[in-house]
């Protein structure tokens, strides 16, 4: 959520920003504004009621012990009308407080600065980009075709265990996906982020706390009986670690990397572009996380952007760089950069990696803070990024290194595999 704070003093910043999401956001602001100061006028006459009956009870005790009982019977009958009120006052505190967190809910991250207005992908800058795309023959085989050749992954048998978008991975394809895993995390400790193992199934408050609820319900999967979700990155449990945390200014930065299967519903996908791995329910990803000094979270996204691209390079790659435009982003976040890596046979873009801040926006739901040198409890800024989810660099890795018969893998999986090609 965005601060009430921030709001309050910096209406026009955030209408402005909010504008390059294509939300005309000025009557909704004004709304915020509106609601909260009902709510602080609530709470400012609770908290008077409740003073005065403070002082009446105190009062009314030394005015009985002095015998003085008339004038104590009618604070008593002050002090009845003040319990009346401030049970009314009470229940529109709640109610304010309700109203006010809805149309809170309702209000996306504004956007950086450097984050560009647009409508949608099109609209998307490409920053930096490595490698020459691979020029394949008119009849190159996709992925889904030289897996079936090779016997990798069986997409039929996916089907029949689950449905679609839950392939099987089998021998040397099921080896390069846990090689893969290996490489990535190896790849992130290496750059100081500590390895964890979070849950795969997260409850309703950690799925509030990082954005995805209630934005994305309708793309999570749900289990009704236990009321859980299954993840749809691990940088939702991740994340949540620090929900309700208090750090050490001097602890900054946190850097968290975690390999975990992610399961979305990708209602509504269909099409030439979902074939094969192109699109999953449940898929690989290994993620990063970092928890950040509101001062320093902008050279640690420039960091993990390059700490990305370096992962893309070392597998021989082709890839660009996009920064988001406002259109594109995620509900959450302040700005993204997408990776796409370049698929030879199908011959377009696929997204591998989105790396983002989100700046306070997620901090602000999970209350996470750190105390300051002055010893002030401040909110720490979030990130995040793939690094990297797997199938679509299963893809292009199948797609740009087959020869017709083999697939040749790049060196730096060769110890992590067992083997150099495949087939």
């Amino acid at each position: 959520m965005l601060v009430l704070q921030d709001i309050r003093d910096h209406k026009d910043r955030i209408v402005a920003a909010l504008k390059k999401r294509n939300l005309d956001a000025d009557r909704l602001i004004n709304q915020v504004i509106e609601a909260d100061a009902r709510r602080r006028a609530i709470q400012t006459e609770l908290d008077q009621n409740r003073n005065e009956a403070n002082s009446i009870g105190k009062q009314v005790g030394q005015l009985q012990r002095e015998g003085r009982k008339e004038e104590a019977q009618v604070l008593m009958q002050r002090s009845a009308v003040l319990k009346d009120s401030i049970k009314q006052l009470t229940d529109q505190l709640r109610e304010a407080e309700e109203h006010l967190r809805e149309l809170l809910l309702a209000i996306p991250n504004a956007p950086s600065v450097l984050v560009k207005p647009g409508k949608s992908a099109d609209d998307n800058e490409i920053v930096a980009s490595w490698g020459d795309p691979a020029a394949l023959p008119d009849d190159a085989l996709p992925h889904w075709e030289i897996a079936r050749k090779l016997d990798i992954i069986d997409f039929e048998l996916g089907v029949k265990v689950t449905g679609s978008g839950f392939p099987v991975y089998k021998g040397k394809g099921a080896r390069l996906q846990r090689a893969l895993i290996n490489y990535f995390l190896d790849y992130n400790t290496r750059a100081g982020y500590q390895e964890v193992q979070p849950p795969h199934f997260v409850n309703e408050a950690s799925g509030f706390g990082t954005g995805q609820l209630p934005d994305k319900e309708g793309q999570m999967y749900y289990i009704e009986k236990d009321q859980l979700y299954a993840i749809p990155t691990a940088e939702v449990p991740v994340t949540n670690f620090y929900r309700d945390v208090i750090l050490q200014e001097g602890e900054l930065p946190h850097k968290l990397t975690a390999y975990t299967p992610c399961f979305r519903r990708e209602a509504g996908s269909y099409g030439a572009h979902v074939r094969g791995l192109n699109r999953l329910h449940q898929f690989d990803k290994v993620e990063i996380v970092a928890i950040s000094h509101p001062d320093h979270s902008y050279n640690l996204l420039d960091e993990m952007v390059e700490h990305v691209a370096g992962l893309l390079q070392s597998l021989g790659l082709t890839y660009r760089i996009l920064r988001l435009c406002g259109g594109d982003m995620g509900f959450a976040s302040a700005m993204t950069y997408d990776f796409e890596v370049w698929s030879a046979a199908q011959k377009r873009w696929l997204e591998v990696s989105s790396v983002s801040n989100f700046e306070s926006f997620q901090a602000n739901r999970l209350q996470l803070r750190f105390k300051d040198s002055d010893g002030r409890n401040r909110l720490c800024h979030t990130l995040n990024g793939s690094s990297l989810a797997l199938p679509r660099v299963v893809a292009a890795l199948l797609e740009n290194n087959f020869d017709g018969q083999r697939v040749h893998l790049p060196e730096i999986l060769h110890s992590y595999t067992g083997f150099s090609v495949i087939g």
